[in-house]
This record gives structure tokens, sequence and C-alpha cells, in this order.
């Protein structure tokens, strides 16, 4: 009797369907379970529950989305095609069963919504793009006849859940070229974790396939358009991870050693072999057949500033040492400007200065502990000056950016005869997001990072014969991350935010998917300035003085030479 008791409530209960479900955090036990034998949906789910668990399922990418086709009835699983795109939503989502007309009058068919909100979207090059719209889509779905719920008109997208999707997926930098230089660009790409056997292959595969949309035009492919695979990457005998690359033959030597670099710089994060690089079956370069990281040459090294430059600090309108905290040699330091804000180049040897004025502001520009000329003309305001670097390790920085009253990005160059003059930068896209308060070029000149309108925004360099153009703008964290004030680059692909919010310092990578926020203890918010760069510190400026740090979670600790609430630091660049 007590069986058959239980076997009728048991009944009762699978034979109510919830009118919704309320929002839940994932269980973080059943991330990253990608089983090859792919697990069946448990039995006699709810329609709530067979749209939960689909999504859950989605993110496991391998066999076709195989798992998440278990959710779907027999035409549905057969026909699914979804698009490439992958639609990444907040943790926390609901579903929820339709009302009134939408919902269907046949009892063994329901439509549920999924309701959540926008982390973003995966493009089909791998490419995440930041978006924090709200998220709707319904689903219909059906008893089938054994019973059991499945879903009969799934998205054209793929939709996951971004714990998931962390679980899944793995963040790879593919590495282009600067335009006019050998300094290695990163260029953020997410491919499946699993399977593991295959990932070298998928990296090599989207490298081959260029820059993603966002660099494009930014950047130079030694691979261009017609290198590709000779047969798959798979590991030899040895143990080195062979790529057999074809279609590369008729390249300089030069050329082809670029290549190498893209490709075993891409590959590290993913092989710790060797890699043999091969073109159409004999050497990518004659004079070696099998690379590690450590075999290439340096490719960052004018966009990382020499340690023997400490930084320097604007402060009661003068320009100091971070190092010593004693005033720079010339004009600068002596107080013969009136100094707002300033800029050394990365290889130390120029300063840009913005000086105060009856009427407003103006820019210098000269060799460091020298004499700065005026550059024409004056404005009301000018952000902090921002250095690209030099085009080789032995060159000199000859481009200086700014931004003119909130709304005029100009870059400054010297002529044959040395004068210093402005030309504009077409920045429409970025004005229209509200006023610029700052701008930092990125240390290997490809990207650039602004504040507009209050909001974080980065957007590439793309560089013709008689303009340049800051295109494919993206606002990253946008609705989490309001008020910033300064901004800074802590490497080439992670910046570096103070806000006037309760967070008052932050680090983003530049394609947005995340947001670490440091500790605020010791700090007086606001916090006015920051600055970071490769292998240094963090220097931020606050009411008191000046603080720094080295991670997300230390303590501040007071600057060595803290000179008070007017300071304003920044590293070269």
């Amino acid at each position: 009797m007590l069986a058959a008791l239980a076997a009728l409530v048991l009944l009762a209960g699978c034979a109510t369907v919830p009118a919704e479900s309320a929002p839940t955090a994932i269980d973080d036990n059943r991330l990253g379970q990608v089983s090859p034998d792919v697990p069946q949906p448990a039995k006699d789910l709810d329609p709530l529950s067979v749209v939960r668990d689909f999504v859950h399922a989605s993110a496991q990418s391998v066999a076709q989305n195989e798992a998440a086709r278990l959710y779907l009835d027999d035409a549905a699983r057969a026909s699914w095609n979804p698009t490439r795109t992958i639609t990444i939503i907040e943790d926390i989502f609901g579903t929820n069963q339709a009302t009134g007309p939408e919902q269907s009058a046949d009892p063994n068919e329901r439509v549920v919504y999924l309701r959540g909100f926008h982390v973003g979207r995966l493009d089909p090059d791998g490419a995440f793009i930041a978006s924090k719209d709200p998220y709707e889509m319904p689903m219909r779905v059906r008893k089938q006849a054994d019973g059991q719920w499945r879903i009969v008109d799934p998205p054209n997208n793929i939709v996951v859940a971004e714990s998931d999707f962390n679980a899944n997926f793995v963040r790879v930098p593919l590495y282009f070229f600067v335009p006019e230089s050998n300094a290695l660009v990163p260029d953020l790409r997410y491919v499946q974790a699993k399977p593991q056997a295959g990932l070298p292959g998928r990296v090599v595969a989207l490298l081959l396939r260029g820059p993603s949309d966002g660099l494009n035009g930014a950047v130079r492919n030694p691979l261009g358009g017609s290198a590709a695979l000779d047969t798959n990457v798979a590991p030899a005998a040895d143990g080195a991870v062979e790529v057999p690359l074809t279609g590369v033959g008729g390249l300089s030597e030069n050329d082809r050693r670029l290549i190498a670099a893209q490709v075993v710089k891409s590959l590290q994060p993913v092989v710790s072999s060797r890699i043999r690089l091969r073109s159409d079956g004999s050497p990518l370069v004659p004079a070696q057949l099998d690379w590690r990281p450590s075999d290439l040459p340096s490719y960052d090294a004018p966009s990382a500033p020499s340690s023997e430059l400490p930084g320097l600090v604007t402060v009661d309108g003068r320009i100091r040492s971070l190092g010593n905290g004693a005033p720079v040699p010339g004009p600068a330091g002596t107080g013969a400007y009136d100094v707002v804000s300033a800029a050394q180049s990365i290889d130390g040897k120029r300063l840009a200065v913005v000086e105060r004025t009856e009427g407003g502001m103006r820019l210098r520009v000269g060799d460091y502990g020298r004499d700065a000329p005026v550059v024409d003309p004056s404005a009301g305001t000018f952000t902090r000056p921002s250095w690209r670097p030099a085009l080789s390790t032995t060159g000199t920085s000859g481009e200086l950016w700014t931004v003119a009253d909130g709304t005029k990005v100009v870059r400054v160059q010297p002529n044959p005869e040395g004068r210093w003059l402005p030309q504009a930068v077409n920045a429409n896209e970025i004005v229209a997001l509200g006023p610029i308060t700052a701008l930092r070029l990125s240390r290997d000149g490809a990207r650039v990072a602004l504040i507009a309108g209050e909001q974080l925004v980065v957007a590439s360099v793309v560089r013709e014969a008689d303009s340049v153009t800051l295109r494919f703008p993206r606002i990253l964290q946008g609705g989490d991350l309001s008020g910033v004030l300064d901004v800074d680059w802590a490497s080439q692909d992670t910046l570096v935010a103070a806000t006037n919010s309760a967070t008052p310092v932050v680090r983003v990578p530049i394609d947005g998917l995340r947001m670490d926020k440091f500790n605020s203890s010791n700090l007086t918010p606001p916090v006015r300035a920051i600055t970071a760069a490769p292998s240094r510190s963090i220097v931020v400026a606050d009411a008191g003085g000046m603080w720094t740090a080295s991670d997300v979670g230390e303590v501040w600790r007071p600057h060595q030479h803290t000179q008070g609430p007017g300071a304003e630091p920044f590293y070269p660049g």
C-alpha cells in the first residue's frame, strides 16, 4: 500500500505543469561535464525544466550539439541547423509559461519563454561582442508519445549561460602585426575546449581565417588569404605538433619567419610541446623545422617601456619622477610651464605637455628635458596626450594623440622641418557616444581606449594612405561600468580604469567579457587618475595622494613618492 500511495503522489506531481520557474543561478557542479557518451535528459521533466536544461546542454558544442538535440523532438532534432553565432546570457535566467492568446490551447503543447539578460555573443570568427540588452525567446514544447516533453521549435542561434560558456570554451589570443612594424597585436578569440586533441587545429583554423572584424584594416597578416592547411594539425610520433601549411611557398624568408611567430604565439596557450612548421612538406623556414616560443625574436619591444624609465607624475603644475620624486630637467620641471597633464614617449626621448593659459589650454611637444615648442591651435581643453610607439626598436616615437574640446581627436606629427603639426582623426562613431574625456593609444598602436560619455570604449585604428579612422567602437561592460574617469593599458589586451563609483578601480579585457574589481581598501573616492604598463605596478591618484597595487585583491599601498591630492601619474606611452 505504501508503494502504491507513493506512486500516486509521484503521478500527481508530474501531471501538474508549473506556470513559471524562479530565476536560479547555475549549479557549479554541473559545469564542464562534457561526456563522450552524451547523457540523456532526466525523465519526466516539465516544459520549463526542458528549456532550462536545453540551455545548459547547448554549451557542449561537440558532436553537432548532440547534447542539446536530445531535448528536441524527432523532427526538430533532424532539421535543427543553428547558425555559428552563439548568444551568451547571464547565469541567472528564468523560464516562464506564456499566458493569454500566446499559449497553446492544446494541453499537450506549451509555449515557454526563456528570459534573461545578454552578456554578449560569440561571432562565427570566435570573437566575443559584449551586450547588456534584455533577452527573450519563446519556445514551443510538446509532449511526446512516450510522455516526455520536447522542444519543437529551437532558436536559430545557440543560447548558453555565461558559466557554461566559460567551462566549455577557452580564450586564445591570435596574433597579427602592426602595419609598418613587426610588433605583434593580440586578437582575442574563443574556441571549444573539447575534444582537447583537436584544440590546436581549431586555433590554427581561426588564425588562417585572418583577423576578426574588429581588427580588420588595423593589422597586417603575413598569412594573407592564400595560406591553408595541407592536412590536419596533429601530434607527430616524437611529440611535436605538426602544422602542415600550404599556399605560402612564394613568400620571402622574412614573411615565413613572421608566420612562424604568428602560429607559435597563437598556439602557446594550448600547446606545451614543440611546434613543427612545414610548407608543402618542407620546413616553413629552411633553417629551422621545430619551434618553441623561446626561439622567436622579440616582437613587442617597441610597445613596452624600458625598465630604466620609472614613469612621471604631474603635480602643482610641474612634472616629477615617479622613481625618486625629483623634478624632471627642463622647463616642465622648473615651473616655467603651468602643466595640466603630460605624456612621455615609450622610448623616453620626447615629452608632450598640456599647458594651462589665460584663454584655455595649449599643447607643447619637444625633446625630453628641453624647451617644447607650442603646437597650434589652442583649445578650451585637451585630454592627457598619448604617444604612438616607434615603428622599430631603434626608432623614435613620432606621433602624438589627444582630444580637443571633447570632440576633436587629433594626432600630431613633425613635418620635415621638425615642426609638430596636428591632423584630424575621423572619430565620428566615438563622438556620437558622448564627450571624450580621456584617450589612450595601445602601446602597439593598433587600438585606442577612450572614455566617451563616461563609458569605457575600445576602437581599432585604421590607417589609410591619407587618413586615420577609429572604427568598430565597442562599449565595455555597458550598464555595469559607468562614471569612468580615467583609463590605461595594463597590457596589450587588458585595460584598467578609474571610476567615481563604489568600485573605484576595475580591470577589463578588451573584449569586455568580464570585469574584475580591485580592492578598495585605503582609497578615498573618487580615484581621478590611473596609470599602468606591462610588468609594472598600477598607480592611482585619489583625494589623498598616490597608491600602488600589482593585482586584484591586493590592498593599496602608499606610493613611495606620493605627491598630494592633485597628482596625476603616468608611465611612458
